[in-house]
């Protein structure tokens, strides 16, 4: 195994800490056309508010089709070309009526090396460089991005990742160095899946902390709970049940114990998959 692409540095402990929660009642299902064409109908309410969206994917030979049309009106649509050589793969995406949107992503993948490279379809595009050195165990990467039309740098990020069997520890440098994020995450038990996380984030600029814990434990081989705390007294839990192959009833609530007088947030999510 190699690094990974920069992006992968610290997403097991985001995973945990942050993926699944919400505060919103989101109800998905995903039918398979004849042709297999995978079609998913998804409608998210916040607040008095309903968005919906519709997700077409089609897989032929190493290429992936998505569209995506949105109740704003918008439509998206990703190409996704596997292997286009060993080891690369290549990724161009537009939105449609945004017609400056048009980008292209190249992402190649080593033993010893993770990068990526994309650019605006526009005469003064934005170019974005990411790039992970190392191995599976020990790995560190930059991320940046140029703004040809102005000349300016808009992004520079470094990071550094540690791996071993059972516990993951990054650390990166963002927002172009005015912050610092540090994080880990430990599998304490593959048979339950019982792992503990957390992340501090320190910003210069404002001087302040956020720190972030957080567990998960499964029930049972169909059942999954997780829980966290932060630094500012917002608790939150979820309980996943699957109750057949990849269909998910997700219950998520937060509160603030803070402004316990405020009332919680409860968030529902209900995927269906044949």
């Amino acid at each position: 195994m190699g690094p990974g692409l920069y992006s992968d540095i610290g997403k097991k402990a985001r995973d945990l800490l942050y993926r699944d929660y919400q505060t919103d009642q989101k109800f998905s299902i995903t039918t398979y056309a004849a042709n297999g064409v995978a079609i998913t109908s998804s409608g998210t309410k916040k607040l008095d508010l309903i968005f919906g969206e519709i997700h077409a994917q089609l897989k032929n030979k190493g290429v992936t089709t998505d569209i995506k049309v949105n109740s704003d009106s918008n439509l998206f649509t990703t190409v996704t070309v596997d292997e286009l050589a060993p080891g690369f793969k290549s990724i161009f995406s537009f939105v449609v009526p945004d017609q400056r949107s048009g980008k292209v992503e190249l992402q190649y993948l080593h033993e010893y090396a993770g990068i990526s490279a994309s650019f605006g379809l526009t005469a003064n595009p934005v170019v974005n460089f990411a790039s992970v050195l190392g191995t599976g165990v020990l790995a560190a990467g930059a991320d940046v991005s140029f703004d040809t039309a102005s000349g300016n740098f808009t992004k520079y990020n470094a990071g550094l990742t540690l791996t071993n069997a059972d516990l993951i520890a990054s650390l990166t440098l963002n927002d172009k160095g005015d912050s610092v994020t540090a994080s880990y995450y430990h599998l304490v038990s593959p048979l339950t899946s019982t792992a503990v996380g957390a992340e501090l984030t320190h910003s210069f600029s404002s001087n302040e902390n956020t720190l972030t814990f957080g567990t998960q434990h499964a029930l049972d081989p169909l059942t999954t709970v997780k829980g966290r705390v932060n630094n500012l007294g917002k608790a939150s839990a979820l309980i996943q049940h699957e109750w057949r192959p990849k269909s998910l009833l997700t219950l998520s609530g937060e509160v603030d114990t803070k402004a316990i007088d405020k009332g919680s947030k409860v968030g529902l999510s209900l995927v269906l998959k044949p």
